[in-house]
């Protein structure tokens, strides 16, 4: 699988790169929990965070003006075990200079059809409100909480109402995993496009409908593999999510998480037009392997690590 991705990318002169995992900031995704360490040189220390992905090191690439580039690395994500993760795993993140997220798709269905020797279904792309309609008759851009509970009900599903609260992006996250997910790709490629605006911090918004972002998220059998986005360039856009990611962390009482400077010096110099996707590949490797679980796939998970 490894031979065939790097193959791949030499192909379209997309380039190898590596980034620190060690790193002086964290992400701020209240959604994600990270590793943190310390760096001692007595008398005096300082906190280093584990990455959730390299994504802010290769923007910072891009900007340096690197070009298209790719990177298969691990990532780490505190409080993650089970069926389908492990806090430590193997993640391939790619960013393509002015491809949109159509582009990228089409990269995308060109990879798996080489990694799975052409057997899948012919891939499938279908927009978020479509889906969700699909599935749950509910409209994914506009929260109603009377329409979302009653439908919780509807489906025997109650607790959804005292984990989700009056969040919209909380409720879409619980339909969707629940109620969406499960039905997409089935035996092939399913590409999941226009997520609400609520949910996609690093995307830019999609300019016909500022309700919707340039996100795709990637689907086999259920099992979500990948998440892109076309990129958000607009530094005070991206500063001004950052903030309100912290403030939501701290009203629910998470980790300080530290605001990557870094990044937005990269972003305020200039990030090429660009698309970019991170492929978890411990799942895909599931998928190849037809393992249940991605314990299968790893030489030592978690509990044996």
């Amino acid at each position: 699988m490894l031979q065939r991705i790097r193959v791949f990318f030499a192909e379209r002169n997309v380039l190898e790169v590596e980034t620190p995992l060690l790193s002086h900031t964290s992400g701020t995704d209240p959604q994600l929990a990270f590793f943190t360490s310390t760096y001692e040189t007595p008398p005096h220390s300082q906190p280093l965070f584990l990455q959730t992905s390299p994504e802010f090191a290769m923007k910072r690439l891009l900007a340096a003006g690197s070009g298209s580039i790719y990177q298969i690395c691990k990532a780490f994500r505190n409080g993650e075990a089970g069926r389908f993760h492990n806090p430590e795993f193997t993640i391939l993140e790619w960013y393509r200079v002015d491809f949109d997220l159509a582009q990228l798709m089409s990269e995308v269905e060109r990879l798996f059809d080489i990694l799975f020797d052409g057997k899948l279904n012919a891939p499938q792309r279908i927009s978020y409100q479509t889906v969700f309609k699909q599935y749950t008759g509910l409209n994914a851009l506009i929260f109603s909480f009377e329409d979302y509970s009653a439908f919780v009900k509807h489906a025997n599903l109650p607790d959804a109402i005292s984990i989700c609260g009056d969040s919209h992006a909380l409720w879409l996250d619980f339909l969707f995993s629940f109620c969406v997910q499960p039905h997409l790709g089935a035996n092939g490629l399913c590409l999941v496009y226009g997520y609400p605006a609520c949910q996609s911090s690093l995307a830019r918004l999609n300019a016909e409908n500022l309700l919707i972002t340039e996100r795709v998220e990637v689907f086999i059998n259920g099992i979500e593999l990948g998440n892109g986005f076309h990129e958000l360039t607009d530094v005070a856009e991206q500063n001004r999510r950052f903030d309100a990611e912290i403030q939501t962390r701290q009203q629910e009482n998470l980790p300080a998480a530290v605001k990557d400077e870094c990044l937005l010096a990269a972003l305020e110099n200039g990030l090429p037009d660009c698309s970019g996707i991170a492929l978890g590949l411990d799942r895909v490797l599931m998928v190849l392997a037809d393992s249940p679980a991605i314990a299968d796939v790893l030489s030592f998970e978690f509990s044996r690590a």
